[in-house]
């Protein structure tokens, strides 16, 4: 089961408010700032900081390059959050 993409448009690490990768395929969201990992259990994120388990470096390195490798894109442009026009 795949995350809402409207869903993933919003949803931002709980620890630093930074944006996520989403890996569909493992049911899993990662921060690689905080290198964090939230598990996805039938299709709900499951978004507590204390829930969510730290990845060591090669697992980092993999999932970094898997997210390279498969076009996976951070849940929203960070960028763009802060933009007003004031």
């Amino acid at each position: 089961m795949t995350l809402d993409a409207r869903l993933l448009e919003i949803l931002a690490c709980p620890a630093d408010k930074g944006p996520l990768l989403y890996f569909a395929d493992e049911q899993a969201l990662y921060n690689p700032r905080l290198r964090l990992r939230y598990r996805v259990e039938d299709g709900i994120p499951v978004m507590l900081a204390e829930e969510a388990t730290e990845a060591d470096g090669a697992e980092h390195e993999r999932l970094v390059a898997k997210a390279e490798a498969d076009g996976v894109r951070p849940t929203f442009d960070a960028g763009a959050a802060g933009d007003t026009e004031g």
